[in-house]
């Protein structure tokens, strides 16, 4: 071998050695929390109103990532503004969020112009139906320190067998598992959902479709800073589904019961308790109602009769026995004003939604 190819095998050896031992640090540190609160988002460009989510990353100017941190670093509420309005945070669904709405079509800003500057409201509902999902969307919010928080829920995210079913959720298991340990929460943290990360997610070569995303959601910024969008919405979609189909169950579950313990009401327990001192209201949110086929058996695609009557019963006595503020909207908006789904609404539902929100909200205004 001569100098010159031994001296390329020496470089060779210790480049691989060097990357080898810097992939090692990287998963020995974690590094990963770090780099996701490193954000241009409130300095170089304006923090976005709601969560990264999208299906579509270069029409949506949006992705979905897993990064708690980098998610909530992205948002508006990061920049924490100096005191002064009512500090509102939304937390819920994809009907929180604003699917197939535009920015200032959503529950938060129409209730932010509505006030006339005496509230300021932060959207963090996230899309995906499970109120286990809310409750890790509300451990981030908390360091925000809200004056109020109004969760909106449904029945859909309320079933034990399904808490777990969210990506976000899924990929974030230690999180998840501290909840769980935390608040005595009812789910499994051994449940084989929950993806536990390996040594290789963690280094930079296994975790490089995170790096990316890290990267992505930075550059994307740009796009949605100078455009305003965050969300691609087709011209046309279906409406939702009116006629339906003569079936009782709900979630394997039949009639004539439905029992608490079938629902997570323990998750709405250890967000009463995660939020402390801050005021809690517990929303039930608007649903469509259908007068299409079978319309007797079932109120729409999701929920059949029997079980969200006897849901919002169980909700409302679970509230009275916790001293929870509960407000029931399930029946405030007509059919004719939800978009694609029975829980999506129209701009114009969304706005109903805030009247009605906004008249409550501004009554504790003027108790304070």
């Amino acid at each position: 071998m001569t100098d010159r190819s031994r001296f390329f095998r020496n470089v060779l050896i210790k480049a691989l050695i060097l990357f080898a031992a810097v992939n090692g640090v990287f998963a020995a540190v974690d590094l990963m929390p770090a780099l996701g609160r490193v954000s241009i988002y409130n300095t170089l460009i304006p923090g976005r109103v709601r969560l990264p989510y999208g299906e579509d990353a270069q029409a949506d100017y949006n992705l979905s990532l897993f990064s708690l941190e980098a998610m909530f670093a992205s948002h508006e509420a990061a920049a924490r503004p100096e005191p002064g309005p009512l500090r509102v945070m939304l937390i819920g669904d994809s009907a929180t969020w604003g699917f197939l709405l535009q920015p200032q079509e959503t529950l938060a800003s129409i209730l932010n112009r509505n006030s006339g500057g005496a509230v300021r409201t932060y959207n963090f509902g996230y899309p995906t139906m499970t109120v286990t999902k809310d409750l890790l969307m509300l451990s981030h919010a908390v360091q925000y320190e809200p004056d109020l928080i109004i969760w909106l829920v449904t029945l859909e995210s309320m079933p034990q067998a399904k808490q777990l079913d969210s990506p976000i959720l899924q990929n974030n298991a230690d999180a998840v598992r501290a909840l769980i340990a935390g608040y005595r929460l009812h789910s499994d943290p051994q449940d084989p959902r929950l993806k536990s990360p390996t040594f290789w997610n963690r280094t930079m070569v296994g975790g490089r479709r995170a790096l990316a995303d890290l990267i992505r959601l930075q550059m994307y910024g740009f796009l949605w800073a100078a455009t305003g969008v965050d969300q691609a919405i087709p011209a046309e979609y279906d409406p939702p589904q009116s006629d339906l189909e003569a079936d009782e169950g709900f979630h394997g579950l039949l009639p004539p019961v439905l029992l608490e313990e079938d629902l997570a009401f323990d998750v709405l327990s250890a967000g009463r308790e995660m939020a402390g001192d801050i005021p809690v209201w517990i929303v039930n949110e608007p649903v469509f109602l259908s007068s299409g086929l079978n319309s007797a058996i079932r109120y729409n695609f999701f929920y059949p009769r029997w079980a969200y009557d006897q849901y919002r019963s169980m909700l409302a006595d679970w509230c009275r026995r916790q001293a929870v503020v509960c407000h029931d909207f399930w029946d405030l908006v007509p059919a004719e004003e939800f978009s694609n789904s029975a829980i999506h609404r129209t701009p114009r539902g969304e706005a109903m939604l805030a009247d009605a929100l906004g008249a409550l909200i501004a009554e504790e205004c003027h108790g304070r």
